[in-house]
């Protein structure tokens, strides 16, 4: 199943633990994929209300940069520079012009999902990150799944409010 899909797989409810943690990661995926479905670039630019330059293209760009901090640089420790931010402007991930498109987002962002599953699949639960986080604090993969599950969350919820605002669409 790719994010891309405008369906969901329902989460299991007596899975163990780590098929429950990937699924609701994945629900969560495919949850922000399905909000941008049948939007045109400049409706996935449209910023929610001012002062906030919030938008659903923001928003795939910032999980994109969210997936390859957590899963690429602290967990496999690889050298994976920021794609859309700066030193000079820590919210460039959120801070989208009118070359940002669509096609350009989504293919960042399928390929850090792809590189997360990957490097994923190559640890246990338990096993310790590898890179370092700016808090110096050590996590595991349990902590990076429950952490990437809570940030997307949080962000379906901003995705909502933005669909409503554009087009009326509510619902998940």
């Amino acid at each position: 199943m790719t994010t891309q899909s405008k369906h969901r797989t329902e989460t299991p409810t007596t899975a163990g633990e780590r098929a429950m943690l990937e699924s609701w990661l994945e629900f969560h995926r495919t949850t922000l994929a399905m909000k941008c479905e049948g939007l045109d670039d400049e409706q996935l630019r449209q910023a929610s209300v001012p002062p906030s330059d919030l938008s659903l293209l923001g928003l795939v760009r910032h999980m994109a940069e969210v997936e390859r901090a957590w899963f690429r640089r602290v967990m496999a420790n690889e050298d994976a520079p920021p794609v859309y931010y700066t030193e000079a402007d820590p919210d460039g991930d959120f801070h989208v012009s009118e070359s940002d498109t669509r096609e350009a987002a989504f293919t960042v962002w399928q390929a850090e999902i792809e590189a997360a599953r990957a490097l994923a699949a190559q640890y246990e639960l338990d096993d310790l990150a590898t890179g370092k986080h700016r808090s110096g604090e050590p996590f595991n993969l349990r902590w990076i799944y429950v952490h990437m599950i809570e940030e997307y969350a949080r962000h379906n919820g901003h995705a909502d409010l933005l669909r409503e605002c554009i087009d009326g669409t509510t619902g998940d």
